[in-house]
This record gives C-alpha cells, structure tokens and sequence, in this order.
C-alpha cells in the first residue's frame, strides 16, 4: 500500500507560479510511474502531466502533458526523496481545481487514470483573474 500526500497548493494570481509536491510512504516509489491529474467543480477528473517510472538516455524519463499545460508546467520525480513535483507557471484561473497526484504500477505512461493504484486527498489551486 502506497501513501501520497500532496503539498503547495493555494490561492495565486492568473500570471503567478506554484509547486506542488507529493510524497510517497514507501521505498517502492522509484517502481511506480507517476502522474498529476486534476478536478474542476462539476468536471471530470482529468489528466495533467505523468512522468515514467523508466529511465531512457543519460537518466532522463518519457513524460506526457495534456495539451492546455504544454510549456507551463514541468512534471518531476526525485527517487531519493520519494517525491513527485509539478511546477507550474503562467498559471490561468481555468487551471483552479484539486490537483491529485497518483501511482500507476503498469508499464507505460499511464494515460488513463484507470490505470492509477493509489491516489493522494488532494491539494487546492485557485488563480484568480
């Protein structure tokens, strides 16, 4: 069993910068691909960004963003740390939901979030116009 807490979330102007942070309570952390998902009032949960739990070239990983977060947001794991990081810029007050983080033990990037074992509470982001 796997437990995510997910930190750094808050109210921000449309323009600010936020990080969240989401910890891992196990050592296993480094064998499960990642991934940030996110819920509007009255929407669906949806995909944000997930990283791959796999290294390719020189140590980096395959990672995946929606199309509304491309060039904004920055998904990032440090295993030593059991942590999973999104930083996001130029937020926009469409970005305001509960942002969750979550665990996939499946190969892949995990697109779906039916793929997802274990999920965080979640973590307020609200940007204000």
């Amino acid at each position: 069993q796997v437990q995510l807490t997910e930190s750094g979330g808050g109210l921000v102007q449309a323009g600010g910068s936020l990080r969240l942070s989401c910890i891992a309570s196990e050592r296993t952390f480094k064998d499960y691909t990642m991934g940030w998902f996110r819920q509007a009032p009255g929407k669906e949960r949806e995909i944000v960004a997930t990283i791959d739990r796999r290294t390719i070239n020189w140590g980096d990983r395959r990672t995946y963003y929606t199309d509304s977060v491309k060039g904004r947001f920055t998904i990032s794991r440090d295993n030593a740390v059991n942590t999973l990081y999104l930083q996001m810029n130029s937020l926009k007050p469409e970005d305001t939901a509960v942002y969750y983080c979550a665990a996939s033990g499946r190969d892949g990037l995990g697109y779906d979030l039916h793929d997802y074992d274990y999920w965080g509470q979640g973590t307020q982001v609200t940007v204000s116009s």
